[in-house]
């Protein structure tokens, strides 16, 4: 293993018996044909169930769609991402001349991915037992931040669930804006209430963080819309 493959498995907390595949979970697919999409498959499975089965052992009272919650906020791509960059894996990422160009080490779904084949290479390395601590060590500040029973459904479903409780048409939720470079992009969004005169606005590095945060301002304002009519 070259001394700066060892120097970033210090900087991981690991020992590879087989330093290839580590070097193969680096390698995105723009780099050649030998990458890292089938570790990242592995990876991407043992990571669901072994934050799963943390879960469920951790929040014996907490029911499966809280599960299922708490699982999605731990495992979703901008969460795998953060913990690559807290590894500042992006220094070490093995990328073909465009990726390395439109600046691919900085990208959510790029960062995320390796981190998935990361553990899917210490899988076919040192077995089930050792990538479990090495997973449940990475997700022990995120994990220890759960409270069951205080796990609030995202504002997209618990508007709608107040609509459909309410009897009301379904908000509609419509793209205004794309901006910025493929590792850098902005959206913005507005949502249409038919209760609310005027639309709600959200933005985020994604769509779907932009219609959370215009969702949660039509949560806040037909909420107080219902408040005054009551």
């Amino acid at each position: 293993m070259s001394k700066d493959l060892q120097r970033f498995c210090r900087r991981l907390g690991l020992r590879f018996q087989h330093p290839e595949l580590l070097r193969e979970a680096l390698t995105h697919r723009s780099a050649g044909s030998r990458n890292n999409e089938r570790l990242e498959f592995l990876g991407d499975a043992v990571l669901g169930f072994v934050i799963a089965h943390e879960l469920f052992r951790r929040f014996p009272k907490a029911r499966e769609g809280e599960l299922s919650r708490m699982r999605a906020s731990l495992v979703n791509q901008a969460s795998l991402a953060e913990i690559a960059r807290e590894l500042k894996l992006g220094d070490w990422l093995i990328l073909g001349p465009g990726e390395l160009k439109s600046g691919g080490f900085r990208r959510d779904s790029i960062l995320s991915d390796a981190l998935e084949a990361i553990i899917g290479a210490l899988l076919e390395d040192q077995g089930f037992e050792a990538c479990r601590r090495w997973i449940l060590e990475r997700f022990a500040a995120r994990l220890a931040r759960l409270e069951a029973g205080k796990w609030q459904k995202d504002p997209k479903t618990r508007l709608q669930e107040l609509l459909q409780g309410r009897g009301l048409p379904l908000p509609r939720y419509e793209l205004v804006s794309q901006s910025g470079p493929p590792h850098a992009q902005h959206f913005e969004v507005v949502c249409h209430l038919e209760p609310l005169a005027q639309p709600c606005r959200g933005a985020g590095s994604s769509r779907k963080q932009a219609e959370q945060q215009a969702a949660a301002q039509a949560l806040e304002r037909l909420s107080q819309e219902l408040d005054k009519a009551s």
